[in-house]
């Protein structure tokens, strides 16, 4: 795992690397399996959240606080400002419509 951006946030990104690695594995293989129908899926990511709320909520949030303290400490507010009017985040497209006429 590499470096965080500041060597202080390193051992929390190292804590929230493994715990959402940890989570991650635990979400791809149930996911494929729940996939069968919209409700499914739905109720699926919503407990999958709430898991990974409860394992690694608190571990992202502190993370999240040190890599903001950094990027104001290395003066990097002004190049991330312009890198999000440059290439704003877009929403993702709309799933495609599913076919539940199948035979």
């Amino acid at each position: 795992m590499s470096q965080s951006l500041s060597e202080e946030c390193t051992p929390l990104k190292r804590s929230y690397d493994a715990c959402f690695n940890a989570w991650f594995e635990g979400y791809l293989e149930p996911a494929v399996s729940a996939s069968a129908n919209a409700e499914q899926r739905t109720n699926f990511a919503q407990q999958k959240a709430a898991e990974f709320e409860s394992s690694c909520g608190k571990i992202w949030q502190e993370y999240r606080q040190c890599i903001q303290k950094a990027v104001k400490d290395k003066n990097l507010e002004a190049l991330l400002d312009q890198a999000r009017s440059e290439n704003p985040l877009k929403e993702p497209p709309p799933p495609p419509p599913t076919n539940s006429s199948r035979s």
